[in-house]
């Protein structure tokens, strides 16, 4: 099958440099209404203009420009025509490629910085205060401009902290403009993006929504779709938009291992099934898959169960459904449907389109005699563009915007065996926990909030005048960007209190709550 490219939108390229941030370069592009798209530093001029770019931003980077080894860009990217922004290292492989200087001088700069716009600021620095906090990182300095740029801003470090060619509309700065921290960042970006290349707002979930439903309708004609449902945004967003396309010929398995959190089986059953009218096929496995976790406590073996157990109950329906098809004549079952997102894409290495597979890499793998076709609906997308598609289609607010949630479940937030008496205690904190970050307005601020049941533990507490010797629960709270880092979330002493005393007051067997206040990295954020 011929592959099929991320959209059908021109893209706004994101040259990565090895910058932690170009993702988030990638995201507040969109923000900005505009597509993007990343590409690594290694791609040549030829295959940047294949892609017919609308306009190209140039990362930061950890290296230093002039070293030996360092990355580099293909120069004739800049004999394009295509409007350029470059960010910090960007900014000064910028420099350096069209002859201007780029030196140690042994001053740096970094976090909050003060940076003074000279003159009107041109088209990238226009309309902004002449005085801006600008959130730097960097050693070295564009010493020199190239000749036809004029300095748009200056640090006390740095005298050319910003520049501009306006014939040529390259641009450049040497401040992180994508991070929150730089005070007008997002601005200088959407002056780029709308003064400086001329891009108009026209990237919006309506629009990704009908594009997609288009193309839906175009891979698949009469036949019959299958997708794996885990009650999780990803799934759940995929699966509705597939529906919206195509109707009854989709019918999406969910697969109850026991593992899942209090109320989300009815949630999927009764409030998604309600809101998207998809066809639910539910499999009941809990007791299947604790049997087969009985006595294992090594994190890394629950794992591996919980995916072989799901792969094998995910099988028999597939195998039923294509077995119903075939007797009855109807069409044949031949897509699977995907919720990768872009980062996953990126991440993985992956290109564009549409793949022919005989195994699922979120479910770990399919028999070899079922030959699909995937349908990834959400490959262009970031996190937060899927939970605004989920509530364009109708998705209840309790699936599309909740916290990302493993797929073994609870079984790797039991620090020990599972079993189904500690997954009832384990549900009950969980549901508490979760109720009062709901009821406090907090849902948004959090990326997460892991509990945790160190079932192998336990500790002396008093309980009703007596001693108990119960268990403790972790409460994990992160703030974070893309899970690639993160950092614990500064709850309000007065929330944490209370979900402490619901907690040891009503779920059994648990004496003790405490805090996990461990940054990702040096801990995952899981504790499994």
């Amino acid at each position: 099958m011929t592959e099929q490219t991320e959209t059908q939108q021109r893209p706004a390229l994101v040259v990565d440099f090895g910058a932690q941030y170009a993702q988030l370069i990638a995201r507040r592009v969109r923000e900005a209404g505009v597509y993007s798209e990343i590409v690594p530093h290694t791609a040549t001029a030829a295959e940047i203009a294949e892609k017919n770019p609308v306009a190209i931003i140039l990362s930061g980077g950890p290296s230093s420009v002039y070293e030996e080894g360092a990355p580099r860009l293909d120069p004739a990217v800049f004999d394009l025509g295509v409007p350029t922004l470059g960010i910090c290292y960007g900014f000064q492989y910028m420099a350096q490629t069209l002859g201007g200087e780029v030196a140690h001088t042994g001053l740096r700069e970094y976090g909050a910085t003060d940076a003074v716009i000279s003159g009107d600021g041109g088209t990238l620095l226009g309309g902004q205060p002449n005085e801006q906090n600008v959130w730097m990182s960097h050693g070295d300095q564009v010493a020199t401009a190239p000749e036809g740029f004029e300095v748009l801003a200056t640090t006390e470090a740095t005298k050319v902290a910003a520049f501009a060619d306006e014939e040529r509309r390259f641009y450049g700065v040497q401040w992180h403009p994508e991070v929150k921290h730089s005070d007008h960042g997002q601005r200088v970006l959407e002056n780029f993006l709308h003064k400086g290349a001329g891009l108009a707002s026209d990237w919006n979930p309506d629009n990704v929504i009908a594009e997609q439903v288009e193309r839906i309708r175009e891979q698949v004609g009469d036949a019959r779709v299958i997708s794996a449902l885990s009650g999780g945004v990803d799934s759940a967003v995929s699966t509705a938009l597939v529906h919206k396309a195509i109707g009854d010929q989709l019918t999406a398995v969910f697969v109850d291992h026991g593992l899942l959190r209090k109320g989300e089986r009815e949630q999927v059953e009764k409030d998604y099934v309600e809101s998207t009218g998809v066809r639910l096929i539910t499999v009941d496995a809990a007791d299947t898959f604790l049997g087969h976790l009985a006595g294992v406590t090594d994190p890394e073996e629950k794992r591996k169960i919980i995916g072989r157990e799901f792969i094998r109950a995910f099988e028999k329906v597939q195998l039923d459904l294509v077995a119903e098809a075939k007797a009855s004549g109807g069409a044949p079952v031949k897509f699977l449907v995907q919720g990768t997102l872009y980062p996953d894409v990126v991440e993985s290495g992956g290109g564009a389109g549409t793949a022919n597979i005989k195994s699922h890499h979120n479910v770990g793998g399919l028999p070899d005699d079922l030959d699909f076709e995937l349908i990834e609906p959400l490959r262009a997308l970031f996190k937060d563009e899927v939970r605004a598609i989920g509530r364009e289609l109708g998705i209840p607010e309790a699936i599309v915007g909740r916290q990302p949630f493993p797929g073994p479940g609870l079984g790797i937030r039991i620090i020990g065996e599972v079993t189904k008496d500690r997954l009832e205690i384990l549900r009950e904190a969980d549901a508490i926990a979760r109720e009062e970050l709901t009821k406090a307005g907090l849902d948004q601020e959090i990326w997460q909030c892991p509990v945790v049941l160190l079932a192998d533990v336990r500790s002396v507490g008093v309980q009703g005048d007596g001693r108990t010797y119960g268990h403790p629960i972790v409460l994990r709270p992160v703030s974070s960007e893309d899970a690639m880092t993160a950092d614990w979330t500064r709850l309000p002493y007065d929330v944490l209190s209370k979900i402490s005393n619901r907690i040891t007051n009503s779920v059994r067997d648990v004496n003790r709550v405490v805090l996990d206040v461990t940054s990702k990295p040096p801990g995952t954020i899981e504790w499994e």
